[in-house]
């Protein structure tokens, strides 16, 4: 079962006093730090972040229970709110006095909600009647207001990660009116209703903040409400209800979770999956809202794998109580006391844990038997290579091998992906080498993710291992890689030689000849140098292959050179004399070469003719051995064999 659990909490959790050790314990989603805060005389603050960088511990006159406890970015100042009336100001920027200073809120009988810092040095208030912008000013140990907004509040909610900040109004509360914040301005997005479940008049149903979360999927933010199941309509359970909030233009209802069941909930997003815990199964769902089943204009999901639980967990106690050889014990999962934050912090302040949910994706292999489904979920992960090229290896040696269809799905699947990074390398390039202009400037180099697996990968990882398998039929192995081949050529994807030099080598190692005649006849296989110089290796094995090499180099006519390298390293020198001719190089070819080659055979009249060919073609020229190919040593060979006066009278000038 061990092997299935495909949600795990991080193996180096952030420790902090736990909550029967101290007053309070307050998380900051910007910074992501804890507080540990402990009152009496003097209040004692120990704040634990991601690295040890954000970790701090100071301590502050106590002025009354602390509320709510943040640093700006860059833990540059400390806000504190004690109060419904002011928030207090600590300075924690070097050679600046580390004194507190408050500020009230401006609005009359208005009471703070909360705070959310923007900047290093920008706050916005929440109030119940309203919120208020401002600039503060640490070396002036004063607050600018920037711009303020009357609304009625409900309760609020905000993104970090997005700056915006989303407001509850209205009786019901789910009137949703979000604000964004950018550099010292804020602007007022579109507001939208949160469509609440029907109950039975006069009965009135208001919105929770617990129902709902805000969270970037895909690039695009999200809210995220949790609708209960409702007694009064045939649902057979609650469901996750995301609107689609752009930054212009109206929030939409684009995507609904199906949970098929009831009870107390909590959501994450991981590796832009939403996860849904469910409390009483301790389970967790995972969806993915690009994995699309369209039903009318909404997007409706069910779970992509089955429930789950998270992988289970041992703490090592700490403290006096802790022996040294004392054994880690299990943590409790979906622990009541546990809090989740977004996107992927879950908080247990009773055991003093923070810890980051984490998504493992091999246990889906075996929980997702679709592959082409399987492939468009691994392929939208994070760290996904490695376990889709296991995938891909899997698939052709293990228990559902034979499958082409399935393996052409997969392969043009990856190549898809493949072909949009090329594309966009390309059209980068383009706009980078057409010098600066607007719109080369608005080009960004295209991101190479896990999901890009090119050629190479295929052939180290896969292909080179799967062509050596034994017990595989070999004509599963051709069927494979010629599918491969298949779809990068559908794609438009240059094949690299080493993939055909495959295919040819597997053809020769189960005597295939006839396949492979027919593959190079009809240009299965394209031609290169490469795979010209493979196919002269075999010729002994093969010998129709010198043929075709010579055919194959012939046609790249780009290969003058080396065909006639070939044809003289088997020493047909006057083969190798005529193709010159044939493409009209005769005049600029080296002698000395031909000479060479023509001496080798030991064949006196070959070389005779050759030697004359050349000395006709400088007669004609009106050019000597001598001068154009260092020919000294064979002329002296003629004079020795055929006497001088065979030599023509020009030749000799």
């Amino acid at each position: 079962m061990s092997d299935e659990y495909y949600l795990e909490l991080s193996e180096n959790p952030v420790q902090f006093e736990n909550a029967s050790s101290v007053n309070n314990v307050f998380f900051d989603e910007a910074n992501k730090q804890v507080f540990a805060v402990r009152s009496g005389g003097a209040t004692g603050v120990v704040v634990k972040g991601p690295d040890d960088k954000s970790s701090v511990a100071f301590r502050m006159d106590d002025k009354g229970e602390v509320k709510c406890i943040k640093f700006s970015l860059g833990n540059k100042i400390l806000a504190v709110q004690r109060t419904t009336k002011s928030v207090d100001f600590m300075n924690f920027i070097p050679d600046y006095p580390h004194l507190e200073f408050s500020h009230e809120c401006k609005t009359k009988n208005a009471n703070i909600l909360g705070f959310c810092w923007t900047n290093w040095n920008e706050i916005v208030f929440v109030t119940d009647q309203g919120i208020e912008f401002y600039q503060v000013l640490p070396d002036k140990r004063t607050l600018k207001l920037l711009k303020s907004q009357s609304i009625n509040v409900n309760w609020y909610m905000y993104c970090p990660e997005t700056a915006v900040l989303l407001l509850s109004t209205t009786v019901q509360g789910n009137v949703l009116q979000p604000f964004a914040f950018k550099s010292a301005t804020v602007s007022k997005m579109s507001k939208f209703e949160i469509e609440l479940p029907a109950v039975p008049k006069p009965a009135k149903l208001s919105l929770s903040e617990r129902d709902i979360a805000v969270a970037t999927i895909y690039d695009q933010l999200y809210v995220m409400y949790l609708k209960h199941h409702s007694r009064s309509t045939n649902s057979p359970g609650a469901e996750v209800v995301l609107y689609h909030l752009p930054r212009e233009g109206t929030c939409r209802k684009t995507h609904v979770l199906k949970l098929n069941t009831t009870g107390k909930f909590a959501l994450n997003v991981v590796d832009n999956l939403v996860v849904v815990h469910h409390q009483s199964s301790q389970t967790s769902l995972i969806y993915d809202i690009k994995l699309r089943e369209l039903d009318g204009a909404l997007n409706v999901h069910q779970p992509v794998l089955p429930a789950r639980s998270i992988n289970p967990y041992k703490i090592h106690l700490t403290g006096p109580a802790a022996a040294p050889s004392q054994a880690p014990v299990p943590c409790e999962l979906y622990s009541s006391s546990w809090s989740v934050f977004q996107p992927d912090i879950i908080i247990s302040a009773s055991e003093g844990y923070l810890w980051y949910l984490q998504v493992k994706l091999q246990p889906t292999l075996n929980l997702l038997q679709d592959k082409g489904k399987l492939m468009d979920f691994l392929l939208r992960r994070r760290d996904c290579k490695m376990v889709i090229l296991s995938v891909c290896s899997q698939m052709l040696t293990g228990g559902d091998k034979g499958n082409l269809s399935v393996v052409a799905t997969v392969f043009d699947k990856l190549n898809q992906v493949y072909k949009e990074y090329l594309d966009a390398e390309q059209a980068y390039t383009a706009a980078m080498e057409s010098g600066p202009s607007r719109s080369s400037t608005s080009y960004k180099r295209p991101v190479r993710t896990q999901a890009v697996i090119d050629q190479s990968d295929m052939y180290t990882h896969v292909l080179s291992d799967f062509t050596e398998k034994k017990g595989v039929k070999h004509k599963f192995i051709i069927a494979v890689l010629m599918e491969y081949i298949r779809s990068l050529n559908q794609f438009q994807i240059p094949v690299q030689h080493y993939l055909y030099e495959l295919v040819i080598k597997t053809l020769v190692q189960h005597n295939l000849f006839y396949m492979l005649h027919q593959f190079l006849q009809y240009h299965v296989l394209s031609d290169s140098k490469p795979l010209a110089c493979l196919l002269l290796s075999l010729e002994s094995t093969y010998p129709p292959a010198h043929q075709l090499s010579l055919d194959m180099l012939k046609r790249l006519s780009t290969a003058n050179d080396e065909i006639v390298e070939v044809l003289l390293s088997k020493q047909q020198v006057l083969g190798a004399l005529r193709f010159i001719r044939s493409v009209g190089a005769h005049d600029n070819v080296s002698a000395r070469k031909f000479l060479d080659a023509a001496r080798q055979t030991n064949d006196t009249m070959l070389f005779y003719t050759i030697f004359r060919f050349f000395e006709q073609r400088n007669m004609r020229l009106n050019t000597l051995f001598t001068l154009i190919g260092h020919c000294e040593e064979h002329v002296a060979y003629f004079k020795q064999v055929f006497g001088e006066n065979a030599l023509m009278k020009q030749a000799t000038a």
